[in-house]
């Protein structure tokens, strides 16, 4: 199958944004939804409908078919979901109008952004796709990511969806003005503030916005052969939050102070990712390690003063 038409929600995101951009570029038909407009490219936010994925009629007033639904689109910040769980509900609700979507629909395809925090806090440092457990949700932002991909396996089974399930981990680069740590991180040192890292311990797989794109295109061109499966699309490698801390430093050029505080409630402490199958059966390959993508997502930055 050669997939010409996709839609894309949350398509005025981090991911979203980049993802879209590619896609034009390699001459997909894209159809963006989201809460709000593209602020970052013009194209894109032309082809972005802006709606409310919980409620299901948003989507219920677009017009078109589609050979594949890249849903993004989530409350996504896990310390946020800690302060206010019923974002997580958001969460749950956006799954069920989408896939409902695409059942009425009669879409063929779903990939669906999950997450590493999925897999919890256990004594395992590099994960595979197998290891995940319910019991081992450390937040409600995770269970909302378990859920989505419980309800996708059951759309799988008594509808014949065909999907394939991503696992991202820590994405960061262009198109972030959040307070995900890398961007809060340069926004502090351009201010010359302090930097607090919350965990000592912590380690953890950071993925740049190319390679994450990588991944979804990947999993695009092989939603056929390599279908009805679960990913991991992360660097592979793990790094310390004091390291990413210290490379924002030394390429902002700052002398800001680093203090070390404890982990935050609901965070995953130290994780990295498996990416065998997804090397396997997705032919993906991540290209930016840590250090290079730190580089590039400073000085992107540095364009937005």
């Amino acid at each position: 199958m050669k997939t010409t038409k996709i839609l894309v929600t949350g398509s005025s995101g981090t991911i979203g944004t980049s993802l879209c951009e590619e896609l034009l570029a390699r001459k997909y038909h894209v159809t963006g939804f989201d809460l709000k407009p593209n602020k970052w490219n013009t194209i894109v936010n032309e082809r972005t409908l802006i709606g409310d994925l919980t409620n299901p009629s948003g989507l219920s007033a677009m017009s078109g078919n589609w050979h594949a639904v890249v849903h993004l689109a989530a409350n996504a910040r896990v310390y946020n979901l800690v302060v206010n769980p019923l974002l997580a509900r958001d969460n749950l609700e956006m799954m069920v109008n989408i896939l409902e979507f695409v059942r009425r629909r009669k879409i063929p395809n779903i990939i669906f952004a999950s997450s590493r925090e999925v897999y919890g806090n256990t004594y395992r440092i590099k994960r595979s796709e197998t290891v995940v457990r319910v019991e081992d949700c450390e937040s409600p932002y995770a269970a909302s990511k378990l859920g989505g991909e419980a309800l996708i396996h059951a759309y799988h089974r008594c509808y014949g969806l065909n999907y394939i399930i991503l696992r991202f981990s820590n994405v960061y680069g262009r198109y972030d003005d959040s307070d995900r740590v890398i961007p809060l991180f340069i926004r502090l040192a351009r201010m010359n503030e302090d930097l607090v890292v919350y965990g000592k311990r912590k380690f953890m797989d950071f993925t740049y916005i190319d390679d994450a794109v990588h991944g979804i295109i990947r999993a695009i061109e092989h939603i056929e052969s390599a279908g009805n499966d679960v990913y991991n699309i992360a660097s592979g490698e793990g790094v310390s939050l004091l390291r990413v801390a210290r490379l924002v430093k030394k390429y902002m050029g700052t002398h800001n102070n680093i203090f070390l505080e404890g982990n935050r409630t609901g965070e995953v402490v130290r994780f990295v990712a498996d990416i065998t199958k997804a090397k396997r059966k997705l032919a993906y390959e991540p290209k930016t390690d840590v250090e290079s993508g730190i580089q590039k997502a400073v000085q992107w930055y540095a364009q937005m003063k």
